[in-house]
């Protein structure tokens, strides 16, 4: 039996539900952003309003005003667009339970065995459509095809609320005359050198010599000509139903840049926290810390280390953390920093130890745990480091916005 896949694409989906919720915005060109005062000023997502006018994702706030004058700049709310992302996958499980996420937004549906209960691939796209249309009150774009890469081709084609079907008949009429950037996996770098040898459409990919390909692009390059030829094989797209989580952490663009190791410390503390906690609600522990850097000039560096031994706490974090930024850093102001846990596993017992260190880590866990049931009920800013209330403003971090400027309280913890 042939395969049959959809790819259901939410279109301008932040800007979408951001407008679902406040009607007003409907008919003005909208962008979310992050927030300018925090230096997050950049376009996260767009409405078709402003798309129309030229603004482009990741373009600086000032760029979108410039192509849009009537822009109305809006901040994210990620819980919204998590939530809408959940309900949009209740439906799909109505169709199918082979799901694959690719983003928030996006996920391709296995929906070959569907058919016998629901009809042509074509005919379940379409009330994928408007059931997503008049239940949550966006709209979706779907792609039809025999393989995930035409499918998600299809979704990209014609936009908003649209469905393409891409068949073995008619995909070199409908797919090799689209640009080679249009193909998964074809970034801008590629594209430059694809277009240095009049490699220009996906057409002319497919029909490109297989040679040059090789000695282009490698394996990648056969892969790629494999996909415009509409050859696809099962490792070909990677897709999981579930991802396993195999790292936690925390990254923020800081309100002012960090200067000294107070300032350092602080918000390190802050994203330590916020990644242990994480890590104890999935009863995680980590074996590995990992700390980001990117400097005021924007170069940026990524270092890790071992933990003595395992732990769920920010202690343990925050020690290894500080340790990498002395030893990497060299001095300059920094304006983003990250903390991440890696070589996660699940920590279902813990062995008694009579060693100062373990038994030392294993106190400090519960003493977390405690502070984790007290934050759960009043709010996580009723407890806080004495060090943090020094410097309220790098102090003020949002965990579930990874942004700044919430209200830091006076009790110590």
């Amino acid at each position: 039996m042939a395969k049959i896949f959809l790819h259901s694409d939410l279109n301008n989906f932040f800007a979408s539900v951001e407008c679902l919720y406040d009607p007003s915005l409907r008919d003005k060109p909208v962008a979310v952003c992050g927030n300018p005062e925090a230096r997050h000023g950049i376009v996260l997502a767009k409405n078709m309003l402003a798309k129309k006018k030229g603004v482009k994702t990741g373009e600086a706030l000032w760029q979108a005003k410039e192509k849009c004058r009537d822009i109305v700049f809006v901040k994210p709310h990620y819980d919204r667009y998590l939530k809408f992302s959940e309900l949009a996958q209740e439906i799909y499980k109505e169709y199918t339970d082979l799901i694959y996420p690719y983003g928030i937004d996006e996920a391709w549906l296995d929906v070959t065995s569907s058919t016998g209960l629901f009809g042509s691939g074509e005919k379940m796209a379409n009330e994928i459509r408007e059931r997503i249309k008049y239940e949550l009150g966006i709209t979706v774009s779907v792609g039809v095809s025999y393989n995930k890469v035409f499918a998600k081709l299809g979704s990209d084609m014609k936009k908003p609320d649209a469905t393409t079907v891409i068949t073995k008949e008619n995909f070199m009429k409908k797919v090799w005359p689209l640009p080679v950037s249009d193909l998964l996996f074809v970034g801008s770098s590629t594209k430059r050198k694809l277009n240095l040898y009049s490699i220009k459409t996906i057409g002319d990919l497919a029909t490109c010599d297989t040679k040059l390909l090789l000695s282009l692009l490698g394996k990648n390059g056969i892969m790629l000509q494999n996909f415009a030829n509409g050859h696809e094989y099962a490792d070909d797209v990677p897709h999981l139903q579930e991802p396993p989580i195999r790292s936690i952490g925390n990254s923020t663009t800081t309100p002012r840049d960090l200067i000294t190791d107070d300032d350092v410390r602080i918000v390190l503390y802050v994203l330590c926290e916020s990644v242990a906690g994480r890590m104890r609600d999935h009863d995680f522990a980590c074996r590995t810390v990992q700390i980001y850097i990117r400097n005021k000039d924007l170069r940026s560096c990524l270092r890790q280390g071992p933990l003595d031994f395992p732990t769920q706490n920010s202690y343990m974090l925050f020690d290894k953390a500080f340790s990498l930024y002395k030893q990497h850093h060299n001095g300059d102001p920094i304006r983003s920093i990250g903390v991440r846990a890696c070589n996660l596993f699940v920590q279902s017992h813990v062995q008694l130890s009579f060693y100062p260190d373990v038994a030392q880590n294993e106190r400090r866990y519960q003493l977390e745990c405690a502070i984790d049931k007290i934050r759960n009920r009043f709010g996580r800013n009723i407890l806080t480091r004495g060090v943090m209330l020094t410097q309220r403003k790098l102090s003020s971090f949002d965990p579930t916005s990874n942004t700044f400027g919430g209200k830091v309280s006076t009790h110590e913890g």
